[in-house]
């Protein structure tokens, strides 16, 4: 089964083909040309118009210009979460550039690994320029932002014309590397034209609908994340202001003191707000959007943070390599109230998703297989990788390699990832259906399986639970609804209840560092 929502090649009512958007960033540029004076960013205390992001944009790019970069050009960029690191982005995209975001905590050997690749220049920020950084930068030139940038341009002088040619790789989006190197996935000047985020004349009324919540959208995490920088266009292009309070972050007293009406979060996250909604009094009434994307929310958490926070709670699901793929948004929780809290929603704006069998022929409407989907902002591939290339993308479809199903109405559900599983005795058991079937327990309120090497089996199941309101859970009730759900072969080996699940720095749970726990205290491999 294949659905849709304005597939690729979308055409008009009148069926003409729709006409090709402006180069990327050029929708940006227009829009804070045309209507200067609304604040584009709220930076702690200062309030940042468009008109003045414009100029920051202008002399960055006179800086970036200067130092030779250009289109085919390639610059890493190292900043923090503020206007002038977002200026810096977007100049060099102006330019034509090829830029790759370096995250914070990136290894030293990584930042070789990374840098020593045809990278031409190195901006960075006073942040951003730690003494790992520059020593990996051996002989790559390094900009400033402050003082080789915007102190050496106190004026802009340059036109703001996006020069990105279509088919050159603009973005390089590095992967956390746990698997040795960090994965680069690119995407072209033409993905980011079509990209459903950065081009509001492609809105549909459901984008729009979504964009009206971003009045004043949280930005907090880092620029070089591909999600958090496609729902920053949606905030600047739809009108809002981004706002980057003070650190540290208090989770959820900053959506009462900041007046927040849009944030995207993880999933642990969304956890912590809940957890302390139950004893404390926030004010949370100015959201409208709260996004929670990254891993799987369980249904009972989806309900309860639905009755704390009102209509507001969106889930999303996607990728590093194709944006956003599905939301399942507050209209669809009031519509099928009791079908579809166990979804990630319905086809994005640009999105087809199907569902295919392991030699990649489409399944029937509810069967099971590997989620497929076709979108014009996927990535084109892995940077200099090109077997893992050809594995992913298919005659132009892109496999997520998570397996699910979709229903009657194009509602997705996840079942699990075609990477996250256990071979015990030979069999396949996918961890995300074991941990579902876990958290339907009313004793339990998360639950997490790894997989470790087991001399009987193969490999064995290991549970990690959290426990709701602090209930000890009856771990023979839990294996016993495993056995019922799914059979006996799928009852993990061990159950361990912890007080919270270790978070990795992309906010996801870090099954690595559980499975660190099976090999050392649980003493079973």
């Amino acid at each position: 089964m294949d659905t849709s929502a304005g597939a690729p090649g979308r055409r008009t009512p009148h069926g003409d083909a729709e006409p090709v958007p402006a180069p990327f960033p050029q929708a940006l540029i227009d829009a804070f040309r045309a209507q200067p004076e609304p604040p584009a960013f709220e930076h702690r205390s200062r309030v940042v118009p468009r008109g003045e992001v414009l100029e920051l944009i202008g002399r960055c790019a006179d800086g970036l210009r200067a130092a030779g970069l250009g289109p085919g050009r390639s610059v890493a960029v190292a900043t923090d979460v503020t206007p002038e690191g977002f200026a810096v982005l977007m100049a060099a995209y102006l330019l034509g550039c090829r830029v790759t975001g370096l995250r914070p905590g990136m290894t030293p050997a990584h930042l070789v690994y990374v840098l020593s690749d045809g990278i031409d220049a190195l901006v960075a920020d006073e942040t951003g320029a730690t003494p790992e950084l520059l020593d990996a930068a051996g002989g790559v030139t390094v900009l400033r932002l402050g003082p080789d940038l915007l102190a050496a341009h106190p004026k802009a002088t340059g036109e703001l014309t996006a020069q990105g040619r279509s088919e050159d790789i603009a973005m390089v989006t590095l992967t956390s590397g746990s698997t040795g190197r960090p994965k680069g996935c690119t995407q072209t000047y033409r993905s980011l034209a079509l990209n459903w985020a950065w081009q509001p004349a492609r809105w549909t009324e459901r984008t729009e609908r979504l964009a009206a919540g971003y009045e004043r959208y949280l930005l907090f995490g880092t620029l070089t994340s591909a999600v958090i920088f496609e729902h920053l266009g949606v905030c600047l292009l739809g009108g809002g202001t981004a706002v980057i309070p003070d650190p540290p972050l208090v989770f959820p007293q900053v959506f009462e003191r900041h007046r927040i009406t849009a944030c995207l979060m993880t999933v642990p996250r969304l956890h912590h707000v809940l957890d302390v909604l139950r004893t404390d009094r926030v004010d949370t009434g100015s959201l409208r959007v709260l996004l929670v994307a990254g891993s799987p929310l369980a249904p009972h958490r989806l309900a309860e943070a639905a009755r704390k926070l009102g209509p507001v709670v969106h889930q999303g699901y996607g990728q590093t390599e194709t944006g956003m793929l599905s939301l399942l948004t507050p209209h669809d929780l009031a519509q099928w109230p009791d079908q579809v809290y166990d979804s990630v929603g319905r086809a994005w704006s640009g999105v087809e998703l199907g569902v295919r069998d392991l030699e990649g022929r489409p399944v029937p409407t509810g069967a099971t297989g590997e989620i497929w989907v076709r979108t014009d902002s996927a990535m084109a591939g892995y940077w200099k990788d090109e077997e893992q290339t050809r594995e992913v993308l298919r005659a132009g479809w892109v496999r997520t390699r998570d397996i699910g199903h979709l229903d009657e109405h194009g509602f997705l559900r996840l079942t699990g990832r075609a990477r996250d599983v256990v071979i015990v005795n030979a069999i396949v058991h996918y961890a995300g259906a074991i941990e579902r079937a876990l958290a339907a327990h009313p004793d339990v309120d998360q639950a997490y399986v790894v997989g470790a090497p087991d001399e009987r089996t193969g490999e064995a199941a290991h549970a990690f639970l959290v426990p709701a309101d602090g209930r000890a859970p009856d771990l023979d009730a839990v294996r016993a609804l495993v056995a019922a759900e799914l059979g006996e072969a799928s009852v993990p080996a061990t159950f361990t209840v912890v007080a919270e699940v270790p978070v990795a720095p992309s906010g996801k749970p870090d099954k690595r560092a559980l499975l660190s726990r099976v090999a050392g205290p649980l003493g079973t491999v």
